[in-house]
């Protein structure tokens, strides 16, 4: 699925302009962190973990015929936090975003990663 190939390659490469351009306008995102989020506070946030993380990894994905999920290894300086992520793609853009992080690694991992 080329949206996803390029949604994963640009945010975990820290281009969020290439990233950007694949969202609808109406781009419905959901996370489990505790803010409220929009796609431009979810594009802050990937920004914030490609470049404080040691490395972004996929460590599974399933594709869908209209999406996909994907689990990523995000490997801070001491210790790896989980985020798996549900994509819903539509004519090669992406209409939803849904982030499950490991919070608890993720305020052990990457603190302050979701405060405004």
């Amino acid at each position: 699925m080329d949206a996803v190939d390029f949604w994963i390659r640009s945010w975990t490469s820290d281009d969020l302009t290439a990233a950007r351009k694949l969202l609808t306008p109406d781009v419905e995102v959901e996370w489990n962190l505790d803010a409220p989020v929009d796609d431009e506070e979810l594009l802050q946030v990937l920004h914030r973990i490609a470049a404080f993380a040691d490395g972004v990894t996929v460590a599974a994905r399933t594709d869908a015929l209209d999406g996909a999920t994907v689990i990523y290894d995000l490997a801070a300086p001491f210790g790896t936090a989980r985020l798996v992520e549900f994509l819903a793609v539509d004519n090669n853009r992406i209409t939803e975003i849904r982030h499950v992080y490991d919070t608890t690694a993720i305020d052990r991992y990457f603190p302050d990663l979701y405060k405004n």
